[in-house]
């Protein structure tokens, strides 16, 4: 983990995936996106990544919200970085709302170092698998979660 200065640098999708699914700690990378971009130290190397795409909730995605999803190895205030560029970035093409989630046990400190808000604390739940719609559990389903906002 580095401690120099981080600098923001364009990510392909594909390698973006490929570090989200590196480092990320509980799930894999997003399926779909709309730009990714990420924070490099002094000697170049990727530190953080962020996915920004539409919303999973489908009842958030009215063509105006994205929702980010970050991964990184560690570095301090990289994810901060990514948090407050992901949402100048978004808003630069006309996005009107960022959000993400936290895990329950997760601090926020990044969310809170870039300025967002907590909009909803969202209680465990199954995920919405059936029998005749079966999906893989990925370890995150009744885990709490806070749903949080960008300033």
């Amino acid at each position: 983990m580095s401690e120099s200065r981080l600098h923001l640098v364009p990510v392909r999708s594909r390698d973006a995936k490929k570090f989200a699914r590196l480092w990320h700690r509980h799930h894999p990378p997003p399926a779909g996106q709309i730009f990714s971009l990420g924070a490099a130290d002094e000697a170049g190397i990727l530190r953080a990544v962020a996915v920004v795409g539409r919303p999973v909730a489908r009842h958030l995605d009215d063509g105006t919200t994205l929702e980010v999803t970050t991964a990184s190895d560690g570095t301090r205030n990289a994810n901060s970085l990514l948090y407050g560029t992901a949402w100048r970035a978004a808003k630069a093409l006309g996005y009107r709302r960022l959000i993400t989630y936290t895990q329950a046990g997760e601090s926020g400190a990044s969310l809170r170092g870039a300025g967002w808000r907590i909009l909803a604390h969202r209680r465990p739940r199954p995920g919405w698998h059936t029998p005749s719609q079966p999906r893989p559990d990925r370890g995150t389903s009744q885990i709490a979660r806070t749903l949080w906002q960008a300033p």
